[in-house]
């Protein structure tokens, strides 16, 4: 299988895990010498971040889905990877329609795929809906 088959594959894990709060999972296919993320909300480029299941339990909540990906090989090691990601992000149930272009960098760490970077650019942020918990 070509390298960018196999990243493709690893993307669907990756954002299947991101799904269903599977944030081991998340966190073991993240680079281990840290990853280099930016935010769709504008703000500047964070610096290099070690991924942990802690801070990936207070990201909030999201389902998405993802779209048209296109996986390059820059090298033996290092698959550019871009796609569309659409769903619905927020906090505390209160949660907005969310559509993004995203680019990544996966890069092969002990002979497994792994996200590098990430740079999701937000296009559209629109309806927020209010998701009322029974009690």
């Amino acid at each position: 299988m070509s390298s960018e088959k196999e990243v493709l594959k690893a993307l669907s894990e990756y954002m299947d895990a991101r799904n269903s709060k599977d944030y081991k999972t998340v966190v073991a296919m993240s680079s281990k010498t840290g990853t280099l993320d930016t935010n769709s909300d504008g703000s500047f480029h964070k610096p290099l971040a070690t991924q942990t299941e802690a801070s990936w339990a207070k990201s909030g909540d999201a389902v998405t889905q993802h779209f048209y990906a296109e996986a390059t090989a820059i090298s033996e090691d290092v698959v550019h990877v871009r796609f569309y990601s659409e769903g619905m992000v927020g906090n505390d149930g209160s949660l907005s329609d969310y559509r993004t272009r995203v680019t990544m960098n996966w890069v092969k760490e002990s002979g497994k795929w792994v996200v590098k970077t990430d740079q999701p650019s937000v296009f559209n942020v629109a309806v927020k809906i209010k998701i009322y918990k029974s009690q």
